[in-house]
């Protein structure tokens, strides 16, 4: 071999083809079984792979959601309402209106916006005229106060007429003492006023306890003087009115008749004086609503009162004249009884709450409860 030869190196190459390749295409996919859609393809592949199932006519019920559907609407119906609420910007305001619907004016770090926004939700969910409506129920209720404490006046017995004039004469003549007493204690010197403030005063420093008793197994309730200061009235929750003797303290006398505690017992101003000791002298008041008068010479009551049960009785006083009694009672009232006429001639009202006391002007023209 000639060393000039060259030795050559043939490469085969590839033939390029011009034109459409639809149709080769379609030959290699009419070889491979394909459809001749990518998507289809491509679906056939993920089943082939298990990647994708799909069953033949199998059904399943989706969860009924009406009631959290419901719920939802009406979450959005509240917040429909409370971005429509006015609600004031003044924090005080904000806290009584709070107040006024029963709820916490404040609560643990809460400010004035979130006051402000929890109002505004809690109108929104009771609805925004209910404060309204509790804003007129306090005014109408405040009217009808208004309209009760208004003055009234209603007219009387004709017997009520006649104790009244008779009042009247019985205490203008005292009135008039009264008043001539009281221009000569302002003509007297400073001195001679002086010298009686003190002479009343070392009386009273004199005061000293003389005897000393037990006056019963409860509490007494109420004691009297005698006008002539010979006896002591003692009433006690036991039910039971005692006398006593004064100044040795000895009994002298139970009267029995109440069933409960008596609240009071109260001498006639005439009694151990003037009046007979079988007439009567004393008058006694019960709990139970009951009211007895008793002399001087029985354990057992005279005659009762009645009208004020089932309301309890406070206490009880004689009008100077002793003629009249006055009573209070737990019924807002105090009553005035003629007992000559034996009969009830005054009822009066006026207190709103219950009387617990009552009191005559020495002059018998004037009468004071509480």
């Amino acid at each position: 071999m000639d060393s000039d030869e060259e030795e050559f190196t043939f490469e085969k190459k590839r033939p390029i083809l011009y034109g459409s390749l639809e149709e080769r295409e379609r030959q290699r996919l009419t070889g491979q079984r394909t459809t001749g859609s990518l998507s289809s393809d491509a679906i056939e592949a993920g089943k082939a792979a298990g990647n994708i199932n799909i069953t033949q006519g199998g059904t399943f019920d989706l969860p009924d959601n009406k009631e959290s559907q419901a719920e939802l609407l009406a979450e959005l119906e509240k917040k429909k309402r409370a971005r429509q609420i006015q609600v004031s910007t003044d924090d005080v305001e904000i806290k009584a209106n709070l107040r006024q619907l029963g709820e916490p004016i404040c609560l643990f770090g809460e400010g004035p916006a979130d006051r402000r926004e929890r109002l505004r939700n809690i109108l929104a969910t009771i609805g925004e005229d209910t404060l309204k409506k509790k804003k007129q129920t306090e005014i109408d209720e405040k009217k009808k106060k208004d309209d009760e404490n208004i003055t009234w006046y209603h007219e009387g017995p004709a017997s009520l007429k006649e104790a009244r004039i008779w009042i009247a004469e019985y205490s203008i003549p005292r009135a008039k003492e009264r008043i001539r007493n009281q221009k000569e204690h302002v003509q007297l010197s400073s001195a001679q006023r002086n010298a009686k403030v003190q002479d009343l005063h070392k009386r009273v420093r004199a005061i000293s306890n003389e005897c000393s008793q037990i006056g019963d197994v409860r509490p007494l309730s109420f004691c009297q003087f005698s006008p002539d200061s010979k006896m002591l009235a003692v009433s006690s929750w036991s039910g039971l009115c005692k006398l006593w003797s004064i100044p040795d303290c000895q009994l002298i006398r139970q009267l029995r008749g109440h069933n409960g505690n008596v609240g009071a017992i109260v001498f006639h101003p005439q009694a151990t004086l003037q009046l007979d000791d079988k007439s009567c002298c004393m008058a006694s008041c019960g709990q139970d609503g009951s009211v007895k008068l008793w002399n001087l010479v029985s354990d057992e009551p005279v005659a009762d009162i009645e009208g004020h049960a089932p309301y309890r009785v406070s206490r009880l006083a004689y009008h100077p004249s002793g003629r009249f009694l006055g009573t209070c009672c737990f019924d807002n009232s105090w009553r005035l009884w003629d007992l000559e006429a034996q009969e009830e001639i005054l009822h009066q009202e006026g207190h709103s709450k219950p009387v617990y006391d009552i009191a005559f002007q020495n002059d018998g023209a004037l009468a004071a409860t509480g």
